[in-house]
């Protein structure tokens, strides 16, 4: 929808899923990782930063995701890695409209047009963004925190 036509509680919904919900998640989990020893890999949006019509509430949770990030990053140094992922559009039930949605519709996402306007010429899988994810969790990334992996098959290069 657009910005104009949402109302206060379809954003709330959205923001609390996707931004007050990893702010709370990460307070759960932060007294259990071992100093030096942990990571937290947060999974933001392309659209956080490469903003599409329609999709205004969701591009703004994932920006203050990104922005939660970076600050967890400064804050909880040297003793907790944190960075995130950014994928552009996957193709999942969920987003198809399945897979427990059953007030939501299918989102309008054209995965054809994506896939012709990618430079890698595919929409990416749930696959595509387990091993970006695994790495940052690895000791692979042990000098990395406050980054942000995008993932998006080269469409979108900030």
């Amino acid at each position: 929808k657009q910005i104009q036509n949402i109302e206060l509680d379809e954003i709330t919904e959205v923001i609390q899923g996707n931004l007050v919900g990893a702010f709370m998640v990460t307070n759960l989990i932060l007294p259990k990782i071992k100093p030096k020893q942990g990571a937290i890999v947060n999974i933001a949006s392309g659209l956080a930063h490469y903003a599409r019509p329609n999709f205004g509430s969701y591009s703004a949770a994932k920006a203050g995701l990104i922005s939660l990030t970076k600050t967890l990053a400064l804050e909880i140094a040297p003793d907790v890695r944190v960075n995130a992922v950014a994928p552009s559009a996957i193709d999942t039930d969920f987003v198809r409209g399945g897979a427990g949605r059953t007030k939501v519709e299918p989102l309008d996402i054209d995965f054809n047009m994506i896939a012709k306007t990618t430079p890698l010429k595919r929409v990416a899988t749930p696959e595509d963004i387990v091993g970006p994810i695994m790495f940052l969790l690895s000791d692979a990334s042990q000098y990395m925190t406050g980054q942000v992996l995008w993932m998006n098959g080269g469409i979108y290069m900030p």
